[in-house]
Protein backbone atom coordinates (compact mmCIF):
# COMPACT_ATOMS: atom_id res chain seq x y z
CA UNK A 1 0.00 0.00 0.00
CA UNK A 2 1.30 3.45 -1.30
CA UNK A 3 -1.45 5.55 -1.15
CA UNK A 4 1.04 8.95 -1.69
CA UNK A 5 3.22 9.09 -4.51
CA UNK A 6 4.84 12.54 -3.99
CA UNK A 7 4.40 14.92 -0.79
CA UNK A 8 5.54 18.56 -1.28
CA UNK A 9 4.69 20.46 1.42
CA UNK A 10 0.29 20.24 2.36
CA UNK A 11 0.26 19.21 -1.34
CA UNK A 12 -0.02 15.20 -1.83
CA UNK A 13 0.18 13.42 -5.24
CA UNK A 14 -2.07 10.16 -4.77
CA UNK A 15 -0.92 7.46 -6.72
CA UNK A 16 -4.38 6.19 -7.88
CA UNK A 17 -4.50 9.70 -9.69
CA UNK A 18 -1.59 9.12 -11.26
CA UNK A 19 -2.73 5.52 -12.59
CA UNK A 20 -5.85 6.76 -13.50
CA UNK A 21 -4.30 9.41 -15.74
CA UNK A 22 -1.64 6.77 -16.99
CA UNK A 23 -4.74 4.71 -18.09
CA UNK A 24 -5.97 8.04 -20.11
CA UNK A 25 -2.91 8.57 -21.70
CA UNK A 26 -2.26 4.94 -22.79
CA UNK A 27 -5.75 4.54 -24.10
CA UNK A 28 -5.41 7.68 -26.26
CA UNK A 29 -2.42 6.50 -27.18
CA UNK A 30 -3.40 2.94 -28.45
CA UNK A 31 -6.21 5.04 -30.65
CA UNK A 32 -3.58 6.94 -31.86
CA UNK A 33 -1.89 4.12 -33.03
CA UNK A 34 -5.02 2.48 -34.73
CA UNK A 35 -6.31 5.63 -36.23
CA UNK A 36 -2.45 5.65 -38.16
CA UNK A 37 -2.81 2.15 -38.82
CA UNK A 38 -6.25 1.59 -40.33
CA UNK A 39 -6.47 5.55 -41.82
CA UNK A 40 -9.09 6.53 -39.07
CA UNK A 41 -9.61 10.81 -38.88
CA UNK A 42 -8.01 10.96 -35.35
CA UNK A 43 -8.43 14.18 -34.33
CA UNK A 44 -12.01 12.65 -34.32
CA UNK A 45 -11.49 9.75 -32.49
CA UNK A 46 -9.50 12.52 -30.08
CA UNK A 47 -12.92 13.77 -29.41
CA UNK A 48 -14.78 10.97 -28.97
CA UNK A 49 -12.15 9.67 -26.38
CA UNK A 50 -12.70 13.67 -24.35
CA UNK A 51 -16.63 12.55 -24.23
CA UNK A 52 -15.99 8.89 -22.80
CA UNK A 53 -12.95 10.65 -20.00
CA UNK A 54 -15.16 13.16 -19.08
CA UNK A 55 -18.71 11.37 -18.82
CA UNK A 56 -16.71 7.86 -17.36
CA UNK A 57 -15.25 10.51 -14.54
CA UNK A 58 -18.44 12.07 -13.86
CA UNK A 59 -20.39 9.00 -14.07
CA UNK A 60 -18.33 7.13 -12.06
CA UNK A 61 -18.33 10.09 -9.20
CA UNK A 62 -22.46 9.62 -9.51
CA UNK A 63 -22.64 5.87 -9.46
CA UNK A 64 -20.53 6.10 -6.55
CA UNK A 65 -22.85 8.97 -4.12
CA UNK A 66 -25.89 7.61 -5.40
CA UNK A 67 -24.69 4.76 -2.84
CA UNK A 68 -22.94 6.27 -0.39
CA UNK A 69 -25.14 9.50 0.48
CA UNK A 70 -24.71 9.16 4.10
CA UNK A 71 -20.81 10.12 3.57
CA UNK A 72 -21.91 13.29 2.81
CA UNK A 73 -24.88 14.40 5.20
CA UNK A 74 -24.29 17.97 6.17
CA UNK A 75 -21.76 18.72 3.19
CA UNK A 76 -23.28 17.88 0.65
CA UNK A 77 -20.95 20.05 -2.02
CA UNK A 78 -18.44 17.00 -1.65
CA UNK A 79 -20.90 15.19 -4.06
CA UNK A 80 -19.19 17.13 -6.80
CA UNK A 81 -15.57 17.22 -5.53
CA UNK A 82 -13.74 14.05 -5.79
CA UNK A 83 -10.79 15.90 -4.97
CA UNK A 84 -9.58 15.88 -1.08
CA UNK A 85 -8.94 18.96 0.36
CA UNK A 86 -4.78 18.56 0.57
CA UNK A 87 -4.59 15.79 -2.04
CA UNK A 88 -3.96 15.90 -6.27
CA UNK A 89 -6.07 12.67 -6.95
CA UNK A 90 -9.50 11.52 -7.62
CA UNK A 91 -11.57 9.36 -5.20
CA UNK A 92 -15.22 7.98 -4.74
CA UNK A 93 -15.64 6.44 -8.44
CA UNK A 94 -17.35 3.61 -9.55
CA UNK A 95 -16.54 1.65 -12.48
CA UNK A 96 -19.78 0.94 -13.29
CA UNK A 97 -21.36 4.11 -13.39
CA UNK A 98 -18.67 5.76 -15.64
CA UNK A 99 -18.94 3.01 -17.90
CA UNK A 100 -23.28 3.30 -18.25
CA UNK A 101 -22.60 7.33 -18.96
CA UNK A 102 -20.01 6.89 -21.28
CA UNK A 103 -21.75 4.77 -23.45
CA UNK A 104 -24.65 6.84 -23.35
CA UNK A 105 -22.91 10.41 -24.12
CA UNK A 106 -20.55 8.84 -26.88
CA UNK A 107 -23.44 7.27 -28.33
CA UNK A 108 -25.36 10.48 -28.91
CA UNK A 109 -22.25 12.04 -30.02
CA UNK A 110 -21.87 9.56 -32.88
CA UNK A 111 -24.94 9.71 -33.49
CA UNK A 112 -24.95 13.87 -34.27
CA UNK A 113 -21.86 13.49 -36.02
CA UNK A 114 -23.18 10.15 -38.31
CA UNK A 115 -20.34 8.06 -37.36
CA UNK A 116 -20.75 4.37 -36.85
CA UNK A 117 -21.54 3.48 -33.67
CA UNK A 118 -20.84 -0.34 -33.06
CA UNK A 119 -17.33 0.47 -35.53
CA UNK A 120 -16.20 3.14 -33.08
CA UNK A 121 -16.70 1.15 -29.92
CA UNK A 122 -15.07 -1.57 -31.60
CA UNK A 123 -12.18 0.44 -31.75
CA UNK A 124 -12.14 2.17 -28.25
CA UNK A 125 -12.93 -1.20 -27.02
CA UNK A 126 -9.62 -2.65 -25.91
CA UNK A 127 -8.58 0.36 -24.17
CA UNK A 128 -10.79 -0.48 -21.45
CA UNK A 129 -8.23 -3.48 -20.71
CA UNK A 130 -5.52 -1.07 -20.52
CA UNK A 131 -7.28 1.11 -17.90
CA UNK A 132 -7.55 -1.94 -15.87
CA UNK A 133 -4.30 -2.81 -15.71
CA UNK A 134 -3.32 0.54 -14.31
CA UNK A 135 -6.29 1.92 -12.41
CA UNK A 136 -6.62 -1.33 -10.10
CA UNK A 137 -2.85 -0.94 -9.31
CA UNK A 138 -3.38 2.42 -8.46
CA UNK A 139 -6.63 0.81 -6.41
CA UNK A 140 -3.98 -1.80 -4.59
CA UNK A 141 -1.69 1.56 -4.12
CA UNK A 142 -5.22 3.51 -2.05
CA UNK A 143 -5.81 0.37 -0.36
CA UNK A 144 -9.20 0.75 -2.20
CA UNK A 145 -11.30 -1.95 -3.61
CA UNK A 146 -9.93 -4.76 -1.98
CA UNK A 147 -10.74 -8.35 -1.14
CA UNK A 148 -11.91 -10.61 1.30
CA UNK A 149 -10.61 -12.90 4.35
CA UNK A 150 -8.13 -15.23 2.56
CA UNK A 151 -5.79 -18.30 3.36
CA UNK A 152 -4.38 -18.77 0.00
CA UNK A 153 -0.55 -18.63 -0.20
CA UNK A 154 -0.44 -15.31 -2.21
CA UNK A 155 -3.01 -13.43 0.18
CA UNK A 156 -2.04 -9.76 1.59
CA UNK A 157 -2.03 -7.90 4.76
CA UNK A 158 -2.67 -4.20 4.63
CA UNK A 159 -0.78 -1.91 7.08
CA UNK A 160 -2.98 -0.98 10.48
CA UNK A 161 -4.83 2.16 10.29
CA UNK A 162 -5.68 1.22 6.30
CA UNK A 163 -9.35 0.95 4.95
CA UNK A 164 -9.01 -2.67 4.75
CA UNK A 165 -7.38 -3.45 8.22
CA UNK A 166 -10.49 -1.08 9.41
CA UNK A 167 -13.08 -3.62 7.53
CA UNK A 168 -11.09 -7.06 8.98
CA UNK A 169 -8.28 -6.00 11.79
CA UNK A 170 -5.33 -8.03 11.17
CA UNK A 171 -6.49 -10.57 8.46
CA UNK A 172 -5.13 -11.54 5.16
CA UNK A 173 -6.79 -10.47 2.06
CA UNK A 174 -7.31 -11.72 -1.36
CA UNK A 175 -5.51 -9.50 -3.32
CA UNK A 176 -8.81 -8.47 -5.66
CA UNK A 177 -6.79 -4.78 -7.43
CA UNK A 178 -4.27 -7.27 -8.91
CA UNK A 179 -7.01 -10.30 -9.52
CA UNK A 180 -8.58 -7.27 -11.67
CA UNK A 181 -4.84 -5.49 -12.97
CA UNK A 182 -4.07 -9.08 -14.55
CA UNK A 183 -7.47 -10.04 -15.88
CA UNK A 184 -7.23 -6.45 -17.60
CA UNK A 185 -3.75 -7.26 -19.31
CA UNK A 186 -5.49 -10.25 -20.43
CA UNK A 187 -8.74 -9.09 -21.65
CA UNK A 188 -6.61 -6.22 -23.66
CA UNK A 189 -4.45 -8.63 -25.47
CA UNK A 190 -7.46 -10.82 -26.42
CA UNK A 191 -9.72 -7.51 -27.87
CA UNK A 192 -6.67 -6.40 -29.86
CA UNK A 193 -5.84 -9.76 -31.20
CA UNK A 194 -9.31 -10.04 -32.17
CA UNK A 195 -9.86 -7.01 -33.59
CA UNK A 196 -7.37 -7.74 -36.03
CA UNK A 197 -9.58 -10.57 -37.25
CA UNK A 198 -13.06 -8.89 -36.32
CA UNK A 199 -16.10 -10.40 -38.93
CA UNK A 200 -18.47 -8.04 -38.75
CA UNK A 201 -18.95 -4.57 -36.93
CA UNK A 202 -19.87 -4.29 -32.95
CA UNK A 203 -18.00 -7.81 -32.74
CA UNK A 204 -14.99 -6.25 -30.31
CA UNK A 205 -17.59 -4.29 -28.03
CA UNK A 206 -20.12 -7.54 -27.80
CA UNK A 207 -17.21 -9.60 -26.62
CA UNK A 208 -15.77 -6.59 -24.48
CA UNK A 209 -19.36 -6.79 -22.56
CA UNK A 210 -19.96 -10.58 -22.23
CA UNK A 211 -16.15 -10.98 -20.92
CA UNK A 212 -16.91 -8.52 -18.35
CA UNK A 213 -19.68 -9.44 -17.20
CA UNK A 214 -18.05 -12.86 -16.63
CA UNK A 215 -14.84 -11.48 -14.95
CA UNK A 216 -16.84 -9.14 -12.72
CA UNK A 217 -19.68 -11.83 -11.61
CA UNK A 218 -17.10 -13.70 -10.29
CA UNK A 219 -15.04 -11.52 -8.45
CA UNK A 220 -17.91 -9.69 -6.28
CA UNK A 221 -17.48 -12.90 -4.71
CA UNK A 222 -13.80 -12.58 -3.36
CA UNK A 223 -14.47 -8.51 -3.35
CA UNK A 224 -15.35 -6.60 -0.40
CA UNK A 225 -18.77 -4.31 -0.28
CA UNK A 226 -20.52 -2.11 2.02
CA UNK A 227 -23.83 -3.41 2.69
CA UNK A 228 -25.34 -0.74 0.44
CA UNK A 229 -23.96 -2.22 -2.25
CA UNK A 230 -25.86 -5.36 -2.11
CA UNK A 231 -29.26 -6.14 -4.04
CA UNK A 232 -31.83 -8.26 -2.27
CA UNK A 233 -33.57 -10.21 -4.67
CA UNK A 234 -35.50 -13.93 -4.34
CA UNK A 235 -33.78 -14.41 -1.18
CA UNK A 236 -30.45 -13.80 -2.74
CA UNK A 237 -27.42 -10.93 -2.26
CA UNK A 238 -25.88 -10.33 -5.05
CA UNK A 239 -23.84 -6.64 -5.46
CA UNK A 240 -25.24 -3.57 -7.62
CA UNK A 241 -22.40 -4.89 -9.92
CA UNK A 242 -23.49 -8.47 -10.47
CA UNK A 243 -27.07 -7.52 -11.79
CA UNK A 244 -25.64 -5.09 -13.84
CA UNK A 245 -22.80 -7.84 -14.78
CA UNK A 246 -26.30 -10.43 -15.81
CA UNK A 247 -27.66 -6.78 -17.93
CA UNK A 248 -24.13 -6.37 -19.96
CA UNK A 249 -23.94 -10.04 -20.51
CA UNK A 250 -27.21 -10.00 -22.17
CA UNK A 251 -26.45 -7.26 -24.11
CA UNK A 252 -23.27 -8.36 -25.29
CA UNK A 253 -24.80 -11.52 -26.28
CA UNK A 254 -27.54 -9.26 -27.77
CA UNK A 255 -25.01 -7.75 -30.14
CA UNK A 256 -23.17 -10.52 -30.84
CA UNK A 257 -26.28 -12.58 -32.32
CA UNK A 258 -27.57 -9.38 -34.39
CA UNK A 259 -24.90 -8.27 -36.19
CA UNK A 260 -23.88 -12.02 -36.85
CA UNK A 261 -27.40 -12.48 -38.30
CA UNK A 262 -27.08 -8.94 -40.64
CA UNK A 263 -23.37 -10.47 -42.11
CA UNK A 264 -24.70 -13.74 -42.66
CA UNK A 265 -27.49 -12.33 -44.33
CA UNK A 266 -26.22 -10.23 -46.55
CA UNK A 267 -23.27 -12.81 -47.90
CA UNK A 268 -26.58 -14.68 -49.18
CA UNK A 269 -27.51 -11.88 -50.41
CA UNK A 270 -24.59 -11.66 -52.29
CA UNK A 271 -24.05 -14.76 -53.37
CA UNK A 272 -27.35 -14.57 -55.33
Amino acid sequence: MYPELIRIGPLAIRSYGVMLAVSFIMGVFYVYRISRRKKYDFAELLTVAYIMIIAGVLGARLFYVLFHLNEFSGDWLDTINPFQSDQFGIAGLNLYGGVMLAVICTCIYLSLRKMPVLATFDLFAPTIGLGLIFTRIGCYLNGCCFGTPSDLPWSVQFPAGSIPDYAFPGAWIHPSQLYSSLYGLILFIFLHWRSKRKRFDGEIVALLFMVEAIFRYAIEYVRYYENAMHFHILGMFPTWNQVISIILFLLGVIIYIVQSRRLTGSSAVRRQ
